[in-house]
């Protein structure tokens, strides 16, 4: 980020703190009062203003935005429950836990140690030096709008993004992470009904609301949304799709679908199961992550992708293709 003016750094650090400061939301007005260094026009005052908030959101600055009576209507204030680090007072099993926890989950950055240092918990790796990790995440540097994803999922702000080519408008519930990829969970307001969208499918910018503009349907369950099967995850067609896994892995597929999505028992212990799919591209993914225990029977379209598929990853000299 590019370090503004220092007149403007100065203008921005004052209203910060003010923002901290007030016990209520201050108009535009008051804050021009308060801080000095804004235009005396109204136009002009409110687009430099506009620009010092967005730069203070950049930072990860909760600045938020309500509704006050009067004739400003909209009020401004810093969250200082989430923009203040409280004392957790953890004992030194609490802390050694922790340690354990950021070195046995490799972010492909030092966010974790980072954050250890920022609580005052310090030390050697549990796991050693040079230890490999137990788990690894992918960084987010290839994913930029996963850190703007939690941003809005702490404000509970709704976002629009691209997808699949079509725009689209969510009030976010939760972000999962499972098979190697992060997903964010939501209602799609565009089709009226709870959605799975895999991040890093996500074109172009992501779009954040104002605080508090979500607004998911009671007793919506990101859970069990998120439970679902990922190849429903899509807004394609419906596609039944019938799966051939070997004795090797059926059981544990069986048990991970449920036995109603068995249509064919093979002496052998393999099962062909039917799955509907919306995502062809993420019903892909599940069978090449069954390596050579699956296999797609029909329909012959889907059949054909996944050849095409392995066609690339050979072309490509890369099993990781998916």
């Amino acid at each position: 980020m590019t370090m503004p003016h220092p007149d403007r750094l100065e203008r921005v650090t004052d209203l910060l703190l003010v923002l901290l400061d007030t016990p209520r939301p201050l108009s535009l007005r008051d804050i021009a009062h308060r801080v000095p260094g804004y235009p005396e026009g109204h136009d002009a005052r409110r687009q430099a203003f506009e620009r010092d908030k967005r730069l203070l959101r950049d930072e990860g600055i909760p600045v938020l935005v309500v509704p006050i009576g009067g004739e400003d209507q909209l009020g401004y204030r810093v969250d200082r429950d989430s923009y203040f680090l409280p004392d957790l007072g953890l004992e030194e099993e609490e802390q050694a836990a922790l340690n354990l926890a950021v070195a046995g989950v490799h972010l492909g950055e030092p966010i974790g140690r980072d954050a250890l240092m920022k609580l005052g918990v310090g030390g050697e790796s549990p796991l050693g030096t040079g230890a490999a990790p137990l788990v690894d995440l992918p960084s987010v540097d290839g994913l930029p709008a996963l850190p703007a994803l939690f941003d809005a999922l702490r404000q509970s702000a709704v976002v629009a993004f691209d997808y699949r080519g079509e725009r689209r408008h969510v009030d976010l519930a939760g972000i999962r992470f499972r098979r190697g990829h992060w997903y964010a969970v939501g209602f799609d307001r565009d089709r009226g009904e709870a959605r799975t969208f895999r991040v890093d499918r996500f074109d172009g910018p992501l779009e954040v609301g104002d605080p508090s503009s979500s607004q998911l349907p009671a007793g919506f369950d990101v859970d069990a949304e998120f439970a679902r099967d990922p190849w429903r995850f899509g807004g394609g067609d419906e596609v039944e799709v019938d799966v051939l896994v070997d004795g090797a892995e059926s059981g544990r597929v069986i048990s991970e679908l449920g036995t109603e999505s068995v249509v064919e028992h093979r002496e052998d212990g393999a099962a062909v199961v039917r799955l509907s799919v919306t995502d062809q591209d993420a019903l892909i993914s599940w069978v090449l992550d069954l390596l050579d225990h699956a296999e797609v029977l029909a329909p012959a379209s889907v059949r054909a992708a996944v050849v095409e598929r392995l066609d690339a990853c050979v072309a490509e000299g890369s099993g990781q293709a998916w």
